[in-house]
């Protein structure tokens, strides 16, 4: 491909698919492992909450890694590593074992979550083109992709072990094919001082600026986040709880709250995957146009009031147009937090990042302990409650200037 901009789009795409489908590989078959293993309810919770204690933890890993190797070669890296952790979960002889494998799993996401989506920022910025949202719409075709697969293999075999092991074969080409188009960290360098020099020199007191904003070291000394960064950190952790908590307990509650028969219980989780997919291919036109502040708070008091409206409501129609508000509305959020993350500095955007994946692994763990105490009805109140945060958070991020 001749276009320079489209060739890493396609790259940086092949990564988001990748996670996405990584994560929801695994995630489709936790009744198997479950079964496996012999674990009660609690413990397949807490076999979720390792993965996000992996993401929480892996700050300061993640963000000594991208400043040794940059963002190029620690996504290949952790990709590489993550098709790995499949085969590795499938063979787990035991429930601590598969705790650690999962641990270890959240510390790779959490590296290839900021390594892919610096890179799509610099792509963004380089070429003054938005891209970010149709990346994460990838991200979402990634999971979807994974669903199909072991709604497939389920139906030939019942071994989560062949399972694993072609879902890593296909793990293994995504990354293989990204490696021919991602941008390298010298070109992206070079990239900047050509772009400054154009401008005159314009755009080096703004960079300057945002490294010590963003908790840069200076000095021999590493600075706190600045207010905007933790703000970013709250938008993309509740954010991320939305986004995941929808996943997995929309076909629960349509199942055991608005009675919805077993056949109609996955259109849940198909009418949120299907209008984010489809709110993120069209999104970064939207912010071209509005910009992206207008596009996070707008989205995310759409998410948050039409899914409380539907909880009000009750049955099985207001819930399934609740949960296409939540897709509709929360799709663009985490593109536009990445791309005004990376903007305050690689730092922040680690950070923030981790907040993100934190978010959506340990959210749907946090609902479900939420819905145990009391009912899923208020455990989906609370999903409400996060998109309505981070509508709150949208109103003091410093977003960058719109793009074409």
């Amino acid at each position: 491909m001749r276009d320079p901009f489209h060739r890493g789009q396609l790259a940086i795409a092949a990564l988001f698919c990748a996670l996405g489908f990584q994560y929801a590989t695994w995630a489709a078959r936790i009744p198997a492992i479950k079964s496996d293993l012999d674990l009660s309810a609690a413990e397949v919770g807490f076999l979720l909450m390792a993965a996000g204690i992996g993401a929480a933890v892996s700050f300061p890993l993640v963000a000594a890694l991208m400043r040794r190797l940059g963002s190029q070669r620690l996504a290949l890296l952790s990709a590489l590593c993550l098709a790995l952790v499949l085969p590795a979960l499938a063979a787990a002889p035991s429930y601590p074992v598969a705790l650690l494998v999962l641990c270890v799993d959240g510390v790779l996401v959490g590296c290839l979550n900021v390594a892919m989506n610096a890179q799509g920022a610099e792509l963004e910025k380089r070429y003054d083109r938005n891209a970010m949202a149709r990346l994460h719409a990838t991200f979402s075709g990634g999971s979807l992709l994974a669903a199909l697969l072991a709604s497939g293999l389920r139906a030939a075999t019942s071994s989560v072990a062949v399972h694993f092991a072609v879902a890593a074969v296909l793990l293994l080409l995504l990354t293989a094919y990204a490696r021919t188009g991602l941008l390298p960290e010298r070109a992206a360098g070079a990239d900047e001082a050509a772009t400054a020099t154009a401008t005159g020199g314009k755009e080096q007191p703004a960079a300057e600026e945002a490294q010590p904003a963003a908790g840069k070291k200076r000095a021999g000394k590493w600075t706190l986040p600045s207010r905007v960064t933790l703000w970013m950190c709250v938008a993309m952790a509740f954010g991320t709880v939305t986004e995941g908590a929808m996943n997995d307990w929309s076909a629960l509650y349509l199942e055991d709250v608005a009675e919805a028969s077993a056949e109609v219980a996955p259109l849940g989780i198909a009418v949120v995957s299907g209008m984010m997919v489809i709110a993120r291919l069209f999104a970064d036109g939207w912010r071209s146009r509005w910009g992206d502040g207008r596009v996070v708070l707008t989205g995310s008091v759409l998410a948050g009031a039409g899914l409380a409206l539907a909880l009000i409501s009750g049955g099985l129609v207001p819930a399934l147009l609740g949960f296409a508000c939540v897709g509709l509305g929360i799709a663009a959020v985490t593109p536009c937090v990445y791309v005004a993350a990376a903007g305050q500095g690689s730092d922040a955007l680690t950070l923030v990042a981790a907040m993100g994946t934190t978010g959506l692994l340990a959210g749907p763990p946090l609902i479900g302990f939420i819905a145990h105490a009391s009912s899923l009805v208020w455990g989906l109140a609370a999903v409400a409650a996060s998109a309505l945060v981070v509508s709150a958070c949208s109103t003091r991020i410093r977003w960058p200037a719109t793009s074409g």
